[in-house]
């Protein structure tokens, strides 16, 4: 029977816990020399790894601007208004929420609390949880494994292209992925020898991540508690009893918050954004739930195209996750992630049933493969940097993969696998690599060819000797993570803004619509463009003159300051946006925000004390844009979409009457005069108010004066 080499497996009995730092040192030389039975280097080079993580992903983060404008206003208002924060509001002034839990934002609108406004102050959160992820990695990897391991995974998840993405962008998915990591790592810390209180602290991370983006918080559930069921290490009845309890922590970590917004009086909270009766069961379990599975989420901009179709949100089935619109995000180590994790369940396979090596293969295996899964086959809403869910799991699964067939190399099958395992990903990489042929051309092929060498002399490791075996491994790394590193760089070189943001280099592929796949460009932007730039988004902040010029179509974006010049601009080149000609916003207004001009922005800021909102904005990309550039309240109508029965016509006119509301900014959303139709509130709201009020202009942009009725005029 193949079995774990005891010394590379400190932990290698589920009821003997590894060592423990130096007892009696200090606290510093604790946290610089880690374990007692670690080699001198193992700590340094974590630390030195956990330095250079941190560092990577701060490079360049200011280039992002405010990112999502969407999260960063309601950030903004949280930071004004503890209202705001508690709800996740868009607006100080409290009228409408974003359509996901506040959980994510809170970090973020404390950061802004202590810091003041500005991109890094929003960002720089997200890196705090990228480096907590890694470090999480390593510990859950490390305990069971070896220290190489855990190094491995860290650099693995690091390197992934989509996590540079999202661990440096304002959306929920980044503290959801780091809050998925600690829930496996609480798990398998509970299957050591079936403690109760590891369990109960995974349901309470579970809970958490519910607050951050609902119901995807539950994916890892099944599998994990599955294993847990069937393999802990104590009697069924306890089994079952602490998974009760492990249920429970997860519905008061979770519940609470839900609870004291059901119960609070409408008429004194903001609507709930996303839904249609202002209700958050309703935007759970519709729009954010299972809308996004069949495709039928009410409000949004379109259904997905079903089962193995393609449609809004591009093709579903088995290959969504290796398409082009997908595979060059997260899929690069996949296969081989999948490969070792059946190599690993192989190895594992006559243990003993409460084994804990096999435990952590099938934990870090089922959550990938059940999020993996879903991820494939939902119809509704799917954007690519959604499969930043998967890099944690992925990772694991080559870090504890690769070290285990290294350790077996004498056993022929396991060099056998590893050689496999590269030959494979070289071959994918190349592959990948192929879908932008103008970057880095060179590359897929010398991947390929350094990749078909190590899998010649990883093949051979077990004859070749110690010093020839280990340039075979140097050669594997180097041909399987040369793709995803080259991708991952590129993303941190450039900025980010919008809605739908993808990462790497253009692979030229087109998202099937808003959401789908970020591929769709705005007028005169060119194909050699970064995909996924939104459509029509402007940078944020960047002044006249002082975009990048490269034709990225994100650009170098700065924040803006309240009394600079112009605080929202279009690179150089691009068309003025729909809002700056008074037109309709379009699905520009709707997915990416409005550039705001220097008078624009004067005209807002004159004596907006004096109103509850500065301003009222079809669409909360639209209402964001200018929130960012004034720093006063703007009311989002109808939400992100345009489309949610928020404020209706009769309180919209009530607000106005009672001088609550100064202008009117026309355009954007789908309730706008889009796809909303001329039905929706939004709709309503627009004719009304172009019926009865002033227009005026500032710059290039057109607003209603809504203290000056026609009549007047």
């Amino acid at each position: 029977m193949t079995t774990l080499d005891p010394a590379y497996a400190p932990a290698a009995r589920p009821d003997t816990p590894p060592g423990h730092a130096r007892a009696g040192a200090s606290l510093p030389r604790r946290i610089w020399r880690g374990r007692a039975e670690d080699a001198p280097w193992v700590r340094p080079a974590f630390l030195a790894l956990m330095l250079v993580i941190t560092l990577a992903y701060l490079w360049n983060l200011s280039s992002s601007g405010y990112a999502n404008s969407f999260y960063s206003a309601a950030v903004q208002a949280g930071s004004r208004s503890w209202k705001a924060f508690f709800f996740g509001s868009l607006d100080a002034a409290n009228a409408i929420t974003v359509d996901k839990p506040p959980a994510t934002l809170w970090p973020m609108a404390l950061s802004v609390r202590v810091f003041g406004l500005s991109s890094w102050a929003i960002l720089a959160p997200q890196v705090v949880m990228a480096a907590a992820t890694a470090g999480v990695l390593y510990a859950a990897v490390r305990r069971r494994f070896s220290a190489a391991a855990g190094l491995i995974t860290m650099a693995v998840f690091a390197l992934t292209p989509v996590a540079a993405l999202m661990f440096r962008f304002n959306n929920p998915d980044a503290l959801l992925a780091l809050l998925m990591t600690v829930t496996v790592h609480c798990v398998l810390r509970a299957m050591e020898k079936g403690r109760t209180k590891w369990l109960v602290w995974a349901g309470v991370a579970v809970g958490i991540a519910f607050l951050s983006k609902t119901l995807q918080a539950f994916l890892v559930l099944p599998p994990l508690a599955v294993l847990y069921a069937v393999c802990a290490p104590v009697p069924v009845r306890k089994r079952f009893g602490q998974l009760g309890l492990s249920a429970l922590a997860m519905v008061v970590a979770g519940g609470w918050w839900v609870a004291v917004v059901e119960l609070w009086p409408a008429s004194s909270r903001p609507y709930i954004g996303g839904s249609q009766n202002n209700s958050f069961l309703e935007l759970t379990f519709g729009y954010n739930g299972l809308g996004r599975i069949n495709g039928e989420e009410t409000g949004s901009a379109g259904g997905g195209g079903g089962r193995g179709g393609g449609g809004q949100w591009g093709e579903t089935g088995i290959g969504r996750m290796f398409n082009s619109e997908v595979g060059a995000q997260v899929s690069w180590l996949l296969p081989a992630a999948l490969i070792l994790l059946v190599a690993g369940v192989w190895l594992t396979r006559r243990v003993r049933r409460t084994d804990t090596a096999r435990a952590a293969f099938l934990a870090w295996g089922g959550s990938l493969l059940m999020t993996a899964a879903v991820f494939s086959f939902m119809a509704g809403i799917f954007h690519q940097y959604y499969t930043v869910a998967l890099a944690p799991y992925l990772a694991a699964l080559i870090g504890m993969g690769v070290t285990v067939l290294w350790e077996e190399r004498a056993h022929g099958w396991a060099g056998a696998a590893l050689a496999a395992t590269v030959a494979v990903t070289a071959y994918w990489a190349y592959v990948l690599l192929g879908r932008t042929p103008d970057y880095l051309p060179w590359l897929r092929t010398a991947v390929l060819a350094t990749g078909l060498v190590a899998a010649v002399g990883l093949l051979l490791a077990a004859r070749l000797g110690r010093p020839l075996a280990l340039v075979a491994v140097v050669l594997g790394f180097a041909a399987s993570l040369a793709g995803p590193a080259a991708y991952t760089v590129s993303t941190l070189n450039t900025g980010h803004q919008g809605s739908i943001v993808t990462a790497g280099p253009s692979s030229g592929g087109m998202g099937g619509g808003p959401g789908g796949g970020g591929g769709m460009r705005p007028p005169g932007q060119g194909g050699t463009g970064r995909q996924g730039a939104g459509m029509g988004q402007p940078p944020t902040g960047t002044p006249p003159g002082q975009g990048t010029g490269q034709g990225t179509g994100q650009g170098r974006a700065q924040p803006p300051t309240r009394n600079g010049g112009p605080t929202q601009n279009a690179r150089r080149g691009t068309p003025p946006t729909m809002s700056e000609r008074g037109g309709a916003g379009g699905m520009g207004g709707l997915l990416n925000g409005a550039s705001v001009g220097s008078e624009a922005r004067a005209l807002l800021e004159k004596d907006a004390d004096a109103y509850t909102w500065a301003a009222a904005a079809i669409g909360s990309q639209n209402a964001a844009s200018y929130q960012l550039a004034t720093e006063d309240p703007v009311m989002a109508i109808g939400g992100f979409n345009g489309s949610d029965p928020s404020p209706t016509l009769a309180q919209f006119r009530k607000y106005v009457e009672d001088g609550r509301v100064h202008y009117f900014v026309p355009g954007g959303g789908m309730g706008g005069g889009g796809m909303g139709g001329s039905s929706g509130t939004a709709s309503q709201i627009s004719s009304w108010v172009e019926e009865n009020f002033t227009e005026v202009t500032a710059g290039s942009a057109t607003f209603y004066d809504l203290t000056r009725p026609k009549t007047d005029g």
